[in-house]
């Protein structure tokens, strides 16, 4: 069984969304070895950090919190679409070529997998593609970039596919990921009352669900 872990790494000098200084992790040794017996390290970050899934309340007021979001959409079936000649966006057009079913999940792999520094140009998915995939009524879509829009006033990319119930997830790395059928794994954490969690995601090969 083959699985690719597309998870960004979570460390200080990570890259973050348009390189702010205040979204960068902040690891604090509590405890070590040598004023104790055990080693404790106190993590401050925040939840849009690396590979994360959005909950409806990051962008819609009175919006669902990332506990109550349902596991089973998260260990699915999915189908990675190699994207890597878009230079800016991803269109409706883009999509219309491409093999799109109700109720899949549905992992974009764009040029942004093959670079580390975070480039203001990433590209995304539009405000069309977005309409696009609601009206096939997917199940979710992941991106790899830390964000699934950019600069588009009043985020309607965000809203609406949260607004159709379609999940959100950002950060892949999927550089050495080929398109084709797999199985995504992308728990988030148990976090009450929030608008977004890290999660660990990976790919597996054999499609298990």
């Amino acid at each position: 069984m083959k699985i690719w872990d597309i998870s960004m790494s979570i460390h200080p000098g990570m890259t973050v969304y348009k390189n702010r200084d205040e979204n960068r992790p902040v690891f604090t040794v509590a405890r070590d070895h040598t004023g104790g017996s055990a080693y404790e390290t106190r993590v401050t970050l925040n939840l849009h950090t690396g590979t994360h899934v959005d909950a409806p309340l990051h962008i819609l007021e009175n919006g669902s919190t990332i506990e109550k979001m349902e596991l089973d959409r998260l260990i699915t079936r999915c189908r990675v679409l190699d994207l890597s000649h878009v230079e800016d966006r991803i269109t409706q057009q883009d999509l219309a070529s491409q093999t799109i079913d109700a109720n899949d999940f549905l992992i974009l792999k764009t040029r942004n997998s093959q670079l580390d520094a975070f480039d203001y140009g990433f590209v995304f998915l539009d405000e069309s593609g977005a309409r696009y995939l609601k009206d096939k009524k997917i199940k979710g879509v992941g991106i790899d970039s830390l964000g699934i829009e950019r600069d588009q006033p009043g985020h309607p990319t965000h809203r609406l596919l949260m607004g159709a119930g379609i999940i959100i997830l950002e950060g892949l790395r999927l550089a050495q990921v080929s398109a084709g059928e797999y199985t995504l794994i992308a728990l988030p954490l148990k976090l009450e009352g929030v608008e977004a969690s890290l999660v660990r995601a990976v790919l597996i090969q054999s499609p298990i669900v």
